[in-house]
Formats: structure tokens, sequence, C-alpha cells
């Protein structure tokens, strides 16, 4: 499962990761605390008014299923709670949590061009089942150059018919923050890597556009069709302003927040 399951998990999102106030959260903390809303069963004690009561920062982070990988599996089902070892799992969850991303992105990669990730979705699959030790060795910069080749080697593929698509990944044109870009035509466009906090996206067909690493907080996606784009995530979602009229990719859930 390559999405969060928190009631599968030791809420290690709440106690392991530190997060600020300036982030979107109510408070700031350090990593290895718990947070001050977590109960003894691992719940949240706010869930269903995180936003009212200051925290979107929780209704924005995603682990990609990471969370109750390292829970169930690497740890067997110990909790947190009856083991000291908070730095160690901390670790294990960041990177159980880029490969989780990873074969996210590979499964997509395979949906759209059949046979384009060789065996890397079975290898990667494996490495997710290795103990604590075996996670934490990884060469995982070499892990994501492999991927990431492949991962391009798809977008080019994938956008070729688009002839006229602009690239606007490079370093000079990343910065799209803020912009009105609703009487653009991104359709096959490459946005990796781009900053486009803020921008105004509502009505924009995305069909076949590159988001892969774009900061697209606060981006006004109302009406826009994002069914159609390429390596988007459930995080960047949950961090945009859509509505009812924005369509989104299968696997994809629309935030319960757009609505207000």
């Amino acid at each position: 499962m390559l999405h969060s399951d928190c009631s599968s998990c030791f809420g290690l999102c709440c106690v392991l990761l530190p997060f600020s106030r300036e982030s979107g959260f109510g408070e700031s903390k350090p990593g290895g605390v718990p947070c001050r809303n977590l109960a003894d069963d691992d719940g949240c004690g706010i869930h269903a008014t995180l936003r009212e009561d200051g925290w979107p920062g929780c209704t924005v982070f995603e682990c990609f299923g990471a969370g109750q990988q390292v829970s169930q599996v690497t740890y067997a089902g110990v909790s947190w709670r009856e083991q000291g070892n908070l730095g160690e799992m901390a670790a294990v969850l960041s990177v159980m949590r880029h490969l989780h991303e990873f074969l996210l992105l590979l499964t997509e990669a395979e949906r759209r061009l059949p046979g384009m990730t060789g065996t890397l979705v079975e290898r990667v699959g494996a490495l997710t089942k290795a103990d604590p030790d075996g996670l934490l060795s990884l060469a995982l910069d070499e892990l994501r150059a492999e991927i990431g080749a492949v991962l391009a080697q798809t977008s080019v593929r994938v956008r070729s018919h688009w002839a006229t698509a602009p690239d606007l990944s490079r370093a000079d044109l990343a910065d799209l923050a803020g912009q009105d870009l609703r009487r653009t035509d991104l359709r096959g466009a490459t946005l990796r890597g781009a900053v486009m906090i803020g921008a105004d996206l509502r009505g924009v067909d995305l069909r076949d556009v590159d988001l892969l690493g774009v900061d697209a907080r606060d981006a006004r996606v109302g009406g826009a069709k994002l069914a159609g784009t390429l390596f988007l995530t459930q995080l960047q979602v949950n961090a945009m302003r859509g509505d009812a009229a924005t369509t989104l990719p299968d696997g994809i859930e629309r935030p319960d927040y757009w609505s207000c």
C-alpha cells in the first residue's frame, strides 16, 4: 500500500519527526518527542479539526505508506513505546519513505509505458522488507540516480507527441511562484523542480505535464485537469487549493478541506 494508513501505524510521524509552527503546525517540537495531540492509542486527538485548530501541516503530510510498513513489518508490530531506539526508527522511517515514493513513481512509469522500469519495481519492493540494519546501509543516492534516469526517459517518451510543449524545468525558469498561468498552454510541459507556490492554474489543462518534485503549495487548481499529469503525488495535491471540479489521477484522494 503506497498511501498512509494511520490505523496501522504507531503514530511515527507524530513522534519521530520534528516540526515547526512556521511550517503549519500548532507548535514546534524536536524529533523524538511525541506530539501533544497524540493519544495513548496512537490516534490524533484533534484529527477532525486539525485545520481549524491551527495544524494544517498535518493534513498536508503524506508518508506514502512508509509508516505502517515500518510499524508492522520492519519492527514486527513492536511500538516505539516499547523500545528505546527512537533515533534508529526515525532514520529507518526516512529511508522507507524514500523507497515507497520511488515505488509510487516507478509504478506510474510502468503503467504509462509497460516494460519501461525493467526489474526496478521488484527490486525496490524487496528492499522495503529489509531489517533496520539493511535499510540503513542502503546506497540510497545510487538507487535514486538509477530510478531518476528511468523516470526522465519515461517523461520524454510520454510527452514526445506534444511538439511545442514548454520546458519550464530549467533553473532560470523554475520560479513560477504566484504567477497567473491560466492562459499558458502547458500540455505536455515539463515543470520538474519548479517552484509554483501560490501559482494560479485554475481551469488549466495539465495533461502529460511532468510534475516531479514541483513545489505546489497553495497552487490554485480549481477546475484544473490533473487527471492526466505525470508523477503527481498525494503530498503535492494535499498542499494545493482545488475544488470539486478539479480532476485527479486514479489513486489520488481529493482532500476533504478542498470543499472549505
